[in-house]
């Protein structure tokens, strides 16, 4: 075993002088410009800046929604910098939960059925889905909400839902983008509070402008301009 294998047993994800250049005609811009860092298993790291700092291009690189102009990504210690579309998708389905601003749930759909939904791309079995999500949705206080449409919940609740939906397939990492942003203060704390309490099942990584929610994390990497400016 190396070095680097000896060093990774508590890391999930590490990055390597990632850089992201948006080629945009007659400009180029450099949404990235050689960020490394890791992020450690079972603990929250939030990544903080302000609008245009590139913590959005640095989730779609984490999330495995785009891939990087150079540099490298170790999950769980395997370079999946230059995966393949396809490998890239299983990937994602497999091992990234996401949670978003907006929730993202599907209104023609109930609570159960929208966390149902990562596990039925994964194609497991209906019966043991149905089980899994009702599951999930009592680990986050909504068992008795399961069978309630969007419209019919509270901001809070659906993104309790989400939170939910995000842990269906037992993913290595939850991707949570600005998680509190289109929340009150007392349900974004709530919904914080929750958040820190799945350190117990995965990692959690937060993207954020919001400088309150870092009061929450294990390490806070600040993004501006492309670059880390500060990291503790």
């Amino acid at each position: 075993m190396n070095k680097r294998n000896k060093m990774n047993k508590k890391i999930v994800l590490s990055v390597i002088d990632l850089k992201k250049i948006y080629d945009l005609g007659e400009v180029k811009v450099n949404a990235l410009n050689g960020v490394t860092f890791d992020i450690l298993r079972n603990k929250i790291t939030t990544i903080i800046g302000p609008s245009g700092s590139g913590k959005s291009t640095l989730l779609h690189l984490l999330g495995f929604l785009d891939k990087p102009t150079s540099g490298k990504i170790f999950l769980d210690d395997k370079d999946v910098s230059k995966l393949n579309e396809e490998k890239l998708a299983d990937l994602r389905n497999k091992k990234i939960g996401f949670i978003f601003q907006f929730f993202n749930l599907y209104p023609m759909f109930n609570a159960v059925e929208n966390v149902e939904l990562p596990l039925s791309i994964s194609h497991v079995d209906e019966k043991e889905r149905r089980k899994k999500a009702l599951e999930l949705l009592k680990l986050v206080g909504l068992e008795e909400r399961a069978y309630h449409f969007p419209k019919q919940l509270s901001g809070g609740e659906q993104q309790r839902v989400a939170i939910a939906r995000a842990l269906a397939n037992n993913p290595s990492i939850i991707m949570a983008d600005e998680p509190t942003g289109n929340l009150d203060t007392q349900t974004s704390h709530e919904i914080m509070e929750l958040l820190v309490k799945l350190k117990e099942h995965t990692t959690v990584i937060i993207i954020t402008h919001d400088l309150g929610l870092t009061k929450h994390s294990d390490k806070i990497i600040k993004i501006v301009d492309g670059k880390i400016s500060e990291m503790k």
